[in-house]
């Protein structure tokens, strides 16, 4: 499991940039064909916006994962330690409760979907709510966890406001050959 978590995160990463290439390289010869010879690509824009839709949805999952979604702490950080760990439960409660509703409106859209195609390429516009439903599924596992190292008080637990203890590896001294 330590592997493969990181090579997870190592996969979405390069499925977003490659995303990102897909939608500079759409967008970017489009451009240049609207201007130099008064023509384009009609299909540049609908992969130009599946590719931004999931791109966006994946790096949620890897913000989530990583604890780098923005966040107002301020009020957190002046609240005693049991107090915060209560807002800690509650807000996971809820956000789970969130995760929940995103997960059932990403399936009903995902199944509409099946059965309608986009304009230009004709893909189904499931490729698209598909995105929603992956996210959904990913995050709900990982604020689930979190809230139970939250309540049985684990070390890993990640609580808003609260101090981390900042963990770096040791740096290793560069060999000098003579």
């Amino acid at each position: 499991m330590k592997l493969l978590i990181p090579r997870l995160e190592t996969a979405v990463e390069w499925l977003m940039a490659l995303a990102l290439a897909v939608m500079v390289l759409a967008i970017g010869s489009n451009v240049v064909l609207r201007y130099v010879f008064n023509t384009g690509i009609p299909a540049a824009e609908e992969v130009a916006r599946l590719m931004f839709v999931w791109m966006i949805f994946l790096g949620a999952i890897l913000a989530l994962r990583r604890g780098s979604h923005l966040g107002m702490e301020i009020l957190q950080a002046h609240l005693p330690a049991g107090l915060r760990r209560s807002c800690a439960i509650v807000s996971h409660l809820l956000m789970l409760y969130a995760l929940w509703l995103f997960l059932e409106g990403s399936w009903a859209q995902t199944v509409i979907g099946l059965d309608t195609y986009s304009t230009v390429l004709g893909f189904p516009t499931a490729l698209m709510a598909g995105s929603g439903l992956i996210c959904a599924l990913a995050m709900l596992p990982m604020v689930g966890l979190n809230l139970w190292h939250i309540v049985t008080r684990h070390p890993a637990a990640r609580i808003p406001g609260e101090p981390q203890a900042h963990k770096q590896a040791p740096v290793s001294e560069p060999e000098v050959s003579q």
